[in-house]
């Protein structure tokens, strides 16, 4: 093991156990706590992002992942990340600080941002970080009055039409501008090594990693005219982390394979990256969220809307059919219950993602439970943060605790981690099968950096992949 991360980061995984036990575990203890607020709080399950990663190996051989260090900073992360062999891609000075106070090295972090601060250009330079992208001219000129000796990868656009989230409406050389480019990269003597391009977030079609292969492809060709030696691919990111995603991750990586096979095939001497977040983190991170406040309010109030009938519900958590607490012949009412976390902050992938939270009650409730009409709001005094409505719940009450699954993405702040302090606390935890996969050094020992300063390809440690799917279960006697 290279030394990241140890057994004191995380609470091991015995058996007897589930991983709910470890959150009523939790639960409780925030509860019973004497002193100081209720605060969210997430549970990480580490070897979650272990079996990712084997996954990962078994479904692009060739691919080398980079982690998306903005997608979510936690120390946990980090560490077992960098224990698994991945390089991390940084897009500010900040995240780059982190990677490095816990000892990744500089030939493994990227400074993938196509728009840098002078200032941030010299920190990557000052320390010892050279593989820069850029897709204009006035980046390129940044870079060459401030970090000469960077090793440079075009950014090209893609296009992303049918993404969630489209990133070529702000980054992204055209195919019609990189021989310019090139060009002037060549004439201030700045090395282009190679191509990058992201296809966005929630890419339904993933034939745009084909398209966006075939591209690269014209600019390597191109940069290979002028004299550049190009023989870095960067296939960007977009990749799903959840199992009920549109795009499975199999069919996306048998569509990349494909691509890479008749424009990059195998000995033609170019290194294949590829930048992940949501992929690993997603499913690995379940909040728990504490109600602080709840009312009922009368449906025909002014500015209210009537509720989705339950099989309608997206987000629906309640049983079908449901025994609705308004066939009674009352004035219909729906319960708004306040949250101590809401679309500013943990939930934030309502506004960005248009995702809807699905509950997870933490008290079971019993089938002959009247269900009643409910939303979750935050705690901003605003008509914005609205979490989720048009839910069917129980009678719930403050200092009940709802459980939120798939919240690993974009809910860590780097900068809060930095700073020292951590808005929701995190607990580590990882399955003994896991654990002993990288103490066993089943993944390859690390190999020697080639003169670019870019880490060598991992081989496969996929073979115990189907182990590692076991679902993991925690000790409630180590937890407290």
């Amino acid at each position: 093991m290279a030394g990241y991360l140890s057994e004191s980061d995380f609470v091991m995984v015995e058996e007897g156990f589930s991983s709910r036990d470890l959150l009523e575990e939790l639960t409780l203890g925030a509860s019973q706590a004497t002193t100081g607020e209720v605060t969210a709080f997430f549970m990480a399950d580490l070897g979650a992002v272990v079996r990712k990663h084997f996954c990962f190996l078994k479904c692009l051989p060739r691919v080398r992942p980079f982690y998306t260090v903005k997608c979510n900073g936690s120390l946990g992360v980090l560490k077992v990340l960098a224990e698994l062999g991945l390089g991390f891609s940084c897009a500010n000075k900040a995240e780059m600080e982190l990677v490095q106070r816990i000892g990744v090295p500089a030939s493994k972090i990227i400074y993938t941002n196509p728009c840098k601060q002078i200032a941030q250009i010299k920190y990557a330079a000052k320390h010892g970080i050279r593989l820069l992208s850029f897709d204009n001219e006035m980046e390129l000129a940044k870079v060459v009055r401030s970090h000469p000796s960077a090793k440079m990868v075009l950014c090209i656009a893609t296009d992303d039409s049918h993404s969630l989230s489209r990133l070529s409406l702000k980054f992204g050389a055209s195919l019609k501008s990189c021989r310019h480019l090139l060009e002037n990269a060549k004439r201030s003597h700045v090395e282009v090594v190679g191509v990058s391009f992201h296809i966005g977030s929630g890419c339904p079609n993933p034939q745009a990693y084909a398209q966006s292969i075939a591209d690269a492809r014209l600019v390597f060709e191109m940069g290979t005219e002028l004299g550049h030696r190009m023989h870095i691919l960067d296939l960007g990111g977009g990749f799903p982390g959840m199992e009920g995603d549109k795009m499975r991750f199999e069919e996306i990586a048998s569509v990349i394979n494909s691509a890479l096979d008749l424009y990059f095939p195998e000995g033609c001497g170019v290194d294949i990256l590829a930048e992940l977040g949501r992929y690993y983190v997603t499913s690995a991170f379940t909040v728990a969220v504490s109600i602080i406040a709840k009312k009922e309010v009368l449906l025909d109030q002014p500015g209210r809307e009537a509720p989705l009938s339950p099989p309608h519900t997206a987000a629906c958590v309640a049983l079908t059919p449901p025994l609705r607490a308004e066939e009674n012949g009352s004035t219909p009412k729906t319960i708004v219950y306040h949250l101590d976390e809401g679309v500013y902050g943990i939930f934030n992938s309502v506004l960005f993602d248009n995702i809807c939270p699905t509950p997870i009650l933490q008290k079971k409730s019993s089938s002959e439970q009247p269900l009643h009409s409910s939303s979750l709001w935050g705690p901003a005094v605003d008509g914005c943060d609205r979490v989720a409505e048009g839910l069917w719940l129980p009678q719930l009450h403050v200092g009940d605790w709802l459980v939120f699954d798939n919240m690993g993405a974009y809910t860590v702040g780097t900068g809060s981690l930095l700073g020292g302090t951590q808005a929701c606390r995190i607990t580590y935890a990882m399955s003994r099968v896991a654990w002993e996969a990288l103490r066993g050094q089943l993944l390859p020992a690390e190999q020697d950096e080639d003169a670019e300063g870019v880490c060598k390809p991992l081989s496969c440690g996929w073979e115990i992949t189907d182990t590692l799917c076991v679902g993991p279960v925690f000790t409630p006697a180590s937890i407290m």
